[in-house]
């Protein structure tokens, strides 16, 4: 628990076995619930997370118990051990989709408040209270990390993701609607259950750039988000995005959802209504 509210956290992983466990282990003993989404990998990701599962420090005593069942058509294995539990993908689906999954989970649960932390190590667990403070302070009900919002975070991004991502950035703010957002695609966030709900998780894109459409909806609901600095650490990690494709694929997925966004709030009388959304600045949260 977190200042009164349940909070479970998403841990979206594929291929990133040398990274996950820690992950896991790092995350704060306030969270009443992690979910490692396992994103049909090719290496140990799997048994990774269940080791961390078992060792889990704020449960020392958990044991892993292993259920092999579908659920909801998206994941083949299912086991838990104290508050961890890993869901297993028996095929890709991507980013989006990990994510997905975990949301649909959290959603079944008591949670007040989800997070995602992405399974690279790239991101501090540790920080991760101060994603949830504006949401239980009702200053606003999805908050994400940007990278890009002080000198000193952004200068220790490769230089190629640093140009790509400003650029994202630009065309992401016509899309979304929020014109004031930075790092449009960080996987670092937060959301209170009820927003999560009213962009209905199930029918999201399940590719790179799912965070895009996730924000063009939150907007369409009239959810108000925070951008929350915080660095990143670069190692060893390989990235999986293939460029070409990922261009390609994110540049139709900004105008499908400059035109989804358009017309449902063209419909609903709200297009440029800008009072009833915003993003609030956390700069000096850090």
């Amino acid at each position: 628990m977190y200042r009164n509210h349940a909070v479970a956290a998403v841990v979206p992983a594929r291929n990133e076995a040398p990274f996950v466990g820690r992950v896991v282990d790092a995350i704060p003993a306030f969270v009443d619930r992690i979910y490692v989404v396992d994103d049909a990998s090719e290496d140990d990701t799997r048994a990774a997370a269940i080791d961390a599962a078992a060792g889990s420090p704020a449960d020392e005593s958990a044991e892993w118990r292993p259920e092999s069942r579908r659920l909801d058509g998206r994941v083949a294995d299912v086991g838990r051990a104290g508050r961890v539990a890993v869901l297993s993908h028996d095929e890709r689906r991507g980013a989006g989709g990990a994510v997905k999954t975990g949301y649909l989970a959290a959603l079944d649960g008591d949670a007040d408040l989800v997070a995602t932390v992405d399974g690279d190590g790239q991101m501090d667990p540790h920080r991760l209270d101060r994603f949830l403070d504006p949401l239980v302070d009702g200053d606003a009900d999805y908050a994400k990390g940007t990278r890009l919002s002080r000198r000193e975070h952004a200068t220790e991004m490769p230089a190629f993701r640093l140009f790509g991502n400003r650029l994202l950035t630009l065309l992401c703010r016509l899309s979304t609607g929020y014109w004031a957002l930075t790092d449009p695609v960080n996987g670092y966030t937060a959301i209170r259950r009820g927003a999560l709900t009213a962009i209905d998780p199930a029918s999201t894109y399940e590719g790179y750039g799912y965070g895009t459409e996730v924000l063009a909806r939150l907007h369409a609901a009239g959810c108000r988000i925070a951008d929350v600095p915080h660095p990143s650490r670069y190692g060893d990690e390989d990235s999986g995005i293939d460029y070409r494709r990922y261009v390609t694929r994110v540049s139709r997925l900004l105008l499908a959802t400059l035109l989804w966004r358009i017309g449902r709030e063209r419909l609903e009388g709200r297009f440029g209504a800008d009072d009833l959304v915003e993003t609030v600045s956390l700069r000096w949260r850090l």
